[in-house]
């Protein structure tokens, strides 16, 4: 059986990044979009801008976000702008809120539950991207990783509703639990079409491991310590690495986390993304360290 890899370090550096990026082995062509999240304003939790600056400025990257489907200073352009300047990150790169401007539709094939994701126009200015991603807790989701990222992340607003409401943007907050997380493994099966699976790396940042989401403007604080960074080719190899990195942890604080991944069902965001064909759970890490 074919194995992804998933290179890993314990280092958390702007260098260790730098060195798993390389350590893929593949350029990333053309206008690069970088994906993170902005973090909600009050959170603090975020990917620190100082320690992504030198990745992103050596791929000439575009740092790319999408507005929010709940209420709160994300939710539109004008204030979510204000987000990205406070939070450091127009101090290091562009950036470009990708739905500013509307949204278009990209098919999802043999859809579990959308037949199409709605993404932002500006998705198509871009020839690859870099899926950048703070691995952590998440209220709904359970543990956000590549797949969260790529999904909800690069859904306009209303997508993200849609990918919630697992189809029907009136059940936004009330559709069935493990439909929602299918439908995020459809939106990320239509990403991976529309882009191409050879344009898009996927790195994990494993710190600050809040049960909380940077979406959370007053997320717990973490009770475990930092693991690392992951990175890979495959999302589902990388984001299933992080949660059995987490569950193997030799750390008691590790318990809050394992409790918000496996009561939300986390890992079957994973499940239903390889069978979708987009990776394979099973993995072997290549340590850089």
């Amino acid at each position: 059986m074919e194995q992804a890899k998933v290179y890993f370090t314990k280092e958390i550096t702007s260098e260790s990044l730098q060195k798993i990026y390389h350590a893929l082995g593949v350029t990333l062509k053309g206008k690069v979009a970088v994906k993170i999240s902005s973090g909600e304003p009050g959170g603090h939790n975020y990917l620190n801008p100082k320690l992504i600056a030198p990745l992103v400025q050596e791929l000439n990257g575009t740092i790319v976000e999408c507005n929010t489907a709940y209420g709160g200073p994300r939710s539109n352009a004008k204030d979510h702008w204000k987000a990205i300047k406070d939070h450091g990150f127009l101090d290091i790169a562009p950036c470009d809120i990708m739905d500013e401007e509307g949204e278009m539709a990209i098919p999802v094939r043999e859809p579990f539950h959308i037949a199409q994701n709605y993404v932002g126009t500006h998705l198509q200015n871009y020839d690859s991207m870099l899926m950048l991603s703070h691995f952590k807790g998440h209220m709904m989701g359970g543990f956000g990783g590549a797949l969260k990222n790529m999904s909800i992340g690069v859904a306009s607003s209303h997508g993200k509703a849609n990918i919630h409401g697992a189809g029907d943007v009136a059940k936004i907050w009330t559709a069935d639990h493990d439909s929602f997380l299918e439908s995020m493994a459809d939106a990320d099966s239509a990403v991976i079409d529309y882009m191409g699976a050879e344009n898009i790396v996927y790195i994990n940042v494993a710190n600050r491991l809040s049960v909380d989401c940077d979406c959370d403007s007053n997320p717990a604080e973490p009770e475990m310590g930092d693991l690392g960074i992951f990175a890979s080719l495959d999302p589902v190899a990388v984001d299933w690495a992080c949660y059995d990195a987490v569950k193997n942890a030799d750390d008691p604080g590790k318990a809050a986390l394992i409790e918000r991944m496996d009561s939300r069902n986390a890992i079957h965001t994973a499940e239903a993304a390889e069978q979708h064909g987009l990776g394979t759970r099973h993995y072997v890490i290549v340590p850089l360290d």
